[in-house]
């Protein structure tokens, strides 16, 4: 934090509100659970990452949330807050150690995308499975079996746990999680283009 300037400050405090915005603007997929929303408040999140660092894509996650619950509520009874917050590190560490690692290339920069997808993806089937599943069970007063059988109204094919995490869990994340990252590295490509401040991304330096 010593290293802030109030450009970075200023920057991620933006990106915060606008995360917090577009996490509002959410939408269903179809043969998805009901509560299995895309947005694309991740691109802020991304654009924080490398163009301030870590500390400011984690302060963009969490200070999303907060603007979220705040101005619209919830519509899972806190679960998929819940998800998101267990999910920042697993999107920060690993993105930033791959990244730094590779050398702060453009190369890099997909690599370590690739690597989160993949990390984020695994951790949200653990997560449902073990523990957002059965706590939106509990918070809706519904047995984990009946959470399953609602989900199989919107797709038959899913019929107990493991067809939940492989037809609804793997796809879901994949989707919404892939098509963030790759808007949010495009958006992130054209800033660098138009702003020196961005090259750094491609250039090695630090954040």
């Amino acid at each position: 934090m010593k290293n802030w300037s109030i450009q970075k400050m200023v920057l991620t405090a933006m990106l915060a509100g606008v995360a917090g915005a577009l996490m509002s603007l959410e939408f269903a997929l179809p043969f998805m659970p009901p509560f299995y929303k895309i947005d694309f408040s991740d691109v802020p999140s991304i654009i924080a990452l490398f163009s301030a660092g870590p500390v400011s894509a984690a302060a963009v996650e969490v200070i999303k949330l907060v603007v979220k619950v705040a101005t619209v509520g919830t519509n899972t009874a806190y679960v998929g807050e819940l998800a998101n917050l267990l999910g920042i590190a697993l999107f920060v560490i690993p993105t930033w150690l791959v990244y730094t690692k590779m050398g702060k290339t453009r190369k890099a920069v997909w690599v370590s995308l690739l690597v989160g997808i993949i990390v984020r993806t695994a951790f949200a089937c653990f997560c449902n499975a073990f523990i957002t599943l059965p706590l939106y069970a509990k918070a809706m007063g519904m047995p984990l079996d009946a959470v399953v059988k609602m989900v199989g109204s919107v797709n038959p094919s899913i019929k107990d746990l493991t067809s939940f995490i492989a037809l609804a869990t793997i796809p879901f994340n994949i989707i919404k999680i892939g098509a963030n990252y790759v808007i949010g590295y495009l958006l992130m490509d054209r800033l660098a283009a138009v702003r020196p401040s961005f090259k750094f991304i491609y250039e090695g330096k630090n954040a």
